[in-house]
Parts: structure tokens; C-alpha cells; sequence
């Protein structure tokens, strides 16, 4: 069998890259991301937390609905009462119809991440040019909302084309968080320049977890300390990147939101946490494109 190749990045294995520090001399960057996500309504794509039931799918619409409706402003409001940053993956659509929760983003100051425009889609789905048109169109839409148009961009479902990166670097990105390749960031090609890819966490992440591997709320809530611990010693010896992604109608939901609640808490009183940098991704991304290139691969 002749193996297919991306030929985005090469291989790069992180005992051989050359150490750095994060600003401040911080050895492990943290970021909470939460997952922003509207549906069109009996049709496309959806999360699920029960079987799928034939169109108008009420039981389930309504439950994604939800996150927005409820589970966001709670999540909001921990993360105030925390004093947490996030970084948002947004649906454009979500700004046309609900515009409280970009303004709630811009008021808190938060990043937001480009997520195409509804969820009820993928980009593996779409012609080159389709895919284009609905990149520019979530990127003006976003920057209309949002004050600042994004320059990170995760794909909806995590799903690419053979062209992806090459769309979103010339539509003027410069990271995506799409390939949960690695606890460092490193530059991916593409074919008129690079583009930097940001780590995502696809464990640490709670649809996986408590949806599609039905765990429950009290596991993800050990998930997150044992890889905060794991990482923070890990880091001693290499600077890395520690994310937690969120969905507003997953952890929105009150018995998980507590887990969440905890896990975090117990994060920020963890002795170490002093030495980590609390930051975004596109903080990440801005720092990581100033290092020297042996660090970043």
C-alpha cells in the first residue's frame, strides 16, 4: 500500500526542538475555549445526547438550543466570577440572530475564533469555491459583530478539504486550530506562504467525553486536573500549551457546568498555577511566530 501524504508539515518530534519560553517565563499556556454553535432547524448536522429522531428533530434542536437560550450566560458568569478569559468558536450565524452574545464576547474582552458559518455543515462537504465564498462570509460577518474580525479559524466538526489551510491563509488567517498533532504550536504549509497551527485539545473536550464516549461529568472533571498536573510537570522541561473546550449546551447544563466549576477552581488554587500563562490562542499564536525556528517546528 503506497500511504497518502498531506505534505502540510513534516515530522518533528518534540525531544529534538530547541527549548523556549512563554512570555514572562511561564512554561505552560492555559486557555478555556468555548464552543459557540447554531443549527438550521430539521435539517444538517447536529449534536446529539440521545438517539436521533426523524426530522423536525424538536427534542434534540431544542436541547442545542438551549446552550444558547441558558448554558452560555452560565458559563459567562463562572468564568466572570473566576476572572478566566476565554476564547469563543463562533458561528457567524449565531451573531445575525442573537446578537446579545457577541456583545456579552466584545464587553468581556474575549477572543473569537472563526467556526464557520452554522454547524449544521462541514467544509468536507464543499467544492473549493463554496468553501471560499462561506470563509469570507463568515470572516465579514464575524468582523461585523464582533469589532475585529478573526485570524484564527477552527472548521466546523474539526473538518477540512484537501485546501483548507491554502483558503484560509490567503483569506489572511494566520493559525487554525484543526490538527491535534502536538502540545506545541508549529507551522503548517500552504501554497502561497504558512500557516500556524494552534493546539486544540479533542480529549480534554467535553462532547467527546460525555456525549460521544457517554463519561460522566465527574470524569471530565478528572481529565482536566490530571492533565493540568501531567502537563505542569511535564513542562519543566519544554514549554507547552494546555487547552479545555467547552460547548455551551454540554457544560452549560447545570449538574456538568459544577464539575467544570470545580475542576477549574481547583486549577487556580493548584500552587503551580502561578508559573502558567493564562492566555488565548491567538496570544499563543502572536508569541509563537516571533520564536526562532528551530522552537517551532
Amino acid at each position: 500500500m503506497n500511504l497518502k501524504k498531506h505534505n502540510r508539515y513534516n515530522y518533528s518530534p518534540i525531544t529534538e526542538r530547541a527549548d523556549f519560553k512563554w512570555p514572562g517565563g511561564k512554561r505552560l499556556a492555559f486557555y478555556v475555549a468555548l464552543n459557540v454553535e447554531h443549527f438550521s432547524f430539521g435539517e444538517g448536522l447536529g449534536h446529539t445526547p440521545t438517539a436521533p429522531g426523524p426530522q423536525p428533530d424538536v427534542r434534540n434542536f431544542g436541547w442545542r438550543d438551549y446552550g444558547l437560550r441558558v448554558g452560555i450566560w452560565r458559563i459567562f458568569d463562572m468564568m466572570d466570577e473566576l476572572g478566566l478569559p476565554m476564547c469563543h468558536l463562533l458561528n457567524a450565524s449565531v451573531c445575525e440572530e442573537m446578537p446579545q452574545i457577541p456583545a456579552r464576547i466584545a464587553k468581556r474582552g474575549d477572543e473569537v475564533v472563526g467556526h464557520g458559518y452554522t454547524n449544521s455543515e462541514r467544509q468536507s462537504d464543499m467544492d473549493a469555491a463554496t468553501e471560499a465564498a462561506m470563509i469570507r462570509h463568515a470572516t465579514d460577518t464575524l468582523a461585523k459583530h464582533v469589532g475585529r474580525r478573526p485570524f484564527g479559524w477552527m472548521g466546523p466538526w474539526i473538518s477540512e478539504t484537501a485546501v483548507t489551510p491554502d483558503l484560509l491563509q490567503e483569506c489572511g488567517y494566520t493559525y487554525l486550530m484543526d490538527w491535534p498533532a502536538d502540545d506545541q504550536p508549529f507551522w503548517m504549509k500552504t501554497r502561497a506562504g504558512r500557516i500556524l497551527s494552534v493546539p486544540y485539545p479533542i480529549e480534554i473536550n467535553d462532547t467527546p467525553t460525555m456525549l460521544s464516549r457517554a463519561q460522566p461529568a465527574t470524569d471530565f472533571h478528572r481529565m482536566i486536573i490530571d492533565q493540568f498536573n501531567e502537563m505542569l510537570r511535564l513542562s519543566k522541561d519544554q514549554s507547552l500549551v494546555f487547552g479545555i473546550s467547552l460547548h455551551t449546551f454540554c457544560s452549560g447544563q447545570p449538574f456538568r457546568l459544577s464539575q467544570v466549576r470545580q475542576a477549574l477552581q481547583t486549577l487556580l488554587s493548584h500552587p503551580g498555577f502561578e508559573t502558567v500563562w493564562v492566555t488565548t490562542p491567538g496570544q499563543i499564536a502572536d508569541y509563537a511566530a516571533t520564536l526562532p525556528a528551530d522552537c517551532v517546528p
